[in-house]
């Protein structure tokens, strides 16, 4: 068994998202941890790769910003009190076109993807091969390292922005998405960036620079 993680893929589509799996021969075995922000920006704004998340029992979406945006809508397809200001900053944000792909559902559909990105976690601890993990959307805003992770807030896991400098836990490596790789340096630009205590796996799918995966059994990467 392998473990792969993904993040930010923005709108990709189900075929490239099985394109890059088969490229590194992912299979029943592996398990596949997508780091947040599935959805938003383009195509069909990532909802069949949502939906195909729901079936697989090797595969699980941790908590990005975009989809805690879209949480805070789901009174557009219910009966909930409307929060107008949440939906305005969620279509800036680029929600327009998963919106719109929900709009051409049924209700029961909708409503089970609301419930699935409901009960998604905010961040996963594991051991690969003896070394820890932390994995979680956007890093670990007001890193203390006496803190525990499960004292950390979904606003502190959600929109960090790590500085190239920060350093996490000595003995963990976090791994996580959001802030695009090409903020660290043009040199950065479409690849994983690794530092001492954490990796950023976002390389900007939805600006054009591809899609990424790391294994971190053997930190082998693979790119579309």
């Amino acid at each position: 068994m392998s473990v792969y993680v993904m993040s930010d893929l923005h709108g990709l589509s189900l075929d490239d998202l099985k394109r890059l799996l088969a490229k590194a021969e992912f299979c029943d075995s592996d398990f596949l941890y997508i780091l947040g922000d599935v959805i938003d920006r383009r195509g069909d704004g990532g909802i069949e790769v949502l939906r195909w998340l729901m079936t697989k029992p090797n595969a699980e979406l941790i908590l990005g910003n975009h989809e805690e945006m879209l949480l805070k809508c789901d009174f557009l397809f219910s009966e909930k009190e409307p929060d107008i200001s949440a939906c305005d900053t969620y279509i800036e944000s680029g929600g327009e076109v998963t919106l719109e792909a929900l709009k051409k559902l049924d209700q029961k559909t909708v409503n089970d993807i609301f419930d699935y990105l409901g009960k998604a976690p905010l961040y996963k601890t594991l051991k690969v091969n003896g070394q820890d993990f932390i994995l979680c959307h956007g890093g670990l805003d007001e890193f203390d390292k006496s803190k525990r992770i499960s004292d950390y807030t979904a606003e502190e896991l959600l929109w960090a922005w790590p500085e190239y400098d920060d350093e996490y836990y000595e003995d963990i490596t976090t791994v996580f998405g959001h802030t695009p790789t090409i903020f660290y340096g043009k040199e950065f630009k479409g690849r994983i960036l690794h530092r001492p205590t954490w990796i950023d796996i976002d390389i900007g799918a939805s600006a054009g620079y591809g899609t990424a995966m790391l294994r971190l059994d053997d930190m082998k990467e693979f790119y579309i």
